[in-house]
């Protein structure tokens, strides 16, 4: 199922409309609104659970309380899937201010739409559990080839009876929303581009602690501790504040393995090449850099700035990607050498190929570069591509098809008409960038750059003759 956005008044961003693919780019200069446009987007897809949300019969409770099982046809739910995303989508524009952690009314001229392409229920498998912890209370079930979702118990609970019936329907709308978006919502995993300092103050920005002692000593009133909670990441939008939870974390996260750990080795071994080394988690989720071919041991505060700013990339790679993932990187060229830039295009197009979907928003050259190298050399009827290929060390799984990947250009063009206006106007938006499997992606917004600087140095050496 393909997914498309489209937003309006987002912050300086007047109007935009992009499409996900395998892997997803938006180019452009500064402030044009690539980070209102990602930050937009992981919102939704965060949260998009709570603002769908289908309607549950008593029937069909009292069936999976009383029967233990309860079977759904799912053609009763596909029928009004546009609706209910446009109401979602309604749901979180009105969102956006928690978001951002903005104002109050920041947002109230925005819009945020989103569209998803046709579902094939027959053509879908889907399987999983709703646990409370570690304990699995229910488990769902749809086979390919069938249109009805099967839930049922997965044990006997000796739960409050009054709970009962909400944690099934709960259960219910659980299995609905997995089953029929799991294609078009794809779990995402954002490394925002303040990365860099929470590596280093993770452990400072324990934000609601902080708010509620402050608040506390302060105060000789009754305190409401659930408002002071909601309040604590108040002043920071929620990429970074899911940033600053994932790292403060990594003593409980380090001990997973994710499927690229399993399946992939490999790409691990390649990221590690481009840091340079490992990271360690002690006791106290005390985070160190190790440098390959040594013993030491290096804070965050002695390590490079690219060191820090791969940091939850790589244990997100280590420790918790999964197939059909979304990994969203703000930036990914942040305090990295040119050479390391192109590894890390490398790594995307390999976790593309792998099963992760990517985003990127990105001002380098030499990782969209990069990218059409992969794009231009994959083509097997071409023979001397293929010694092009092993002459510079390329590697098979690293060859991306053009189709597989879309790019947008943020800058400022005429808009589309909207209702009651008389002519276009101009303002910031994304506009879809030409993609040819043998000349690679047009991305004027560098090759524009680059050609003025070449005027200019050859008017510097030429200039006098």
């Amino acid at each position: 199922m393909s997914l498309k956005i489209q937003v309006k008044n987002l912050g300086i961003l007047k109007h935009a409309e992009f499409s996900l693919g395998d892997l997803t780019i938006i180019c452009g200069g500064n402030n044009t609104g690539k980070t209102y446009a990602t930050y937009a987007l992981y919102g939704f897809l965060r949260n998009w659970r709570d603002l769908i949300r289908f309607s549950v019969s008593d029937a069909q409770i009292q069936s999976l309380l009383t029967e233990g099982i309860v079977k759904i046809k799912l053609t009763d739910y596909v029928k009004d899937i546009r609706q209910r995303l446009a109401m979602a989508a309604r749901k979180y524009t009105a969102q956006l201010d928690t978001v951002f952690a903005a104002p109050e009314g920041t947002f109230r001229n925005s819009r945020f739409q989103v569209q998803s392409g046709s579902i094939d229920l027959l053509d879908r498998e889907s399987e999983g559990t709703m646990s409370i912890g570690r304990v699995p209370l229910f488990t769902y079930s749809k086979r390919k080839g069938s249109e009805e979702l099967i839930i049922a118990l997965s044990m006997e609970r000796d739960l409050e009876k009054e709970t009962e019936p909400s944690l099934a329907a709960s259960a219910i709308r659980f299995a609905l929303n997995k089953t029929i978006f799991s294609d078009a919502f794809p779990n995402a995993f954002i490394s925002s581009a303040e990365r860099t300092g929470v590596a280093i103050f993770s452990k400072e920005l324990n934000f609601a602690r902080n708010r509620l002692l402050e608040e506390m000593g302060q105060s000789d009133k009754k305190i409401n501790l659930r408002v002071l909670l909601s309040k604590a990441y108040q002043s920071y939008p929620l990429p970074i504040e899911d940033n600053v939870d994932f790292t403060r974390q990594l003593e409980d996260v380090a001990k997973r393995k994710s499927f690229l750990a399993k399946e992939h080795p490999e790409v691990l071994e390649d990221f590690a090449d481009i840091i340079g080394g490992d990271y360690d988690v002690t006791q106290n989720d005390q985070v160190y850099y190790v440098p390959k071919g040594t013993r030491r041991r290096l804070t965050m505060v002695e390590s490079s700035s690219a060191v820090r700013s791969l940091l939850d990339l790589g244990f997100y790679l280590r420790c918790v990607a999964k197939k059909g993932d979304l990994l969203m990187v703000d930036e990914p060229e942040l305090n990295l050498h040119p050479a390391n830039q192109r590894r890390v295009a490398r790594l995307f197009a390999r976790l593309v190929n792998s099963g992760v979907k990517v985003f990127i928003t990105t001002h380098s050259d030499y990782i969209v570069k990069e990218l059409n190298t992969l794009i231009m050399l994959n083509h097997d009827d071409k023979p001397h591509l293929k010694r092009i290929t092993e002459e510079n060390g390329y590697r098979r799984d690293e060859l991306i098809k053009a189709a597989q990947v879309k790019v947008y250009m943020a800058k400022e063009e005429l808009l589309p008409l909207e209702e009651g206006q008389k002519r276009r106007r101009r303002g910031l938006t994304f506009v879809p960038a030409d993609i040819h499997p043998r000349f690679g992606i047009e991305a004027a917004t560098f090759d524009d750059t680059i050609d003025d600087m070449n005027r200019i140095q050859g008017d510097i050496v030429w200039g006098a003759e």
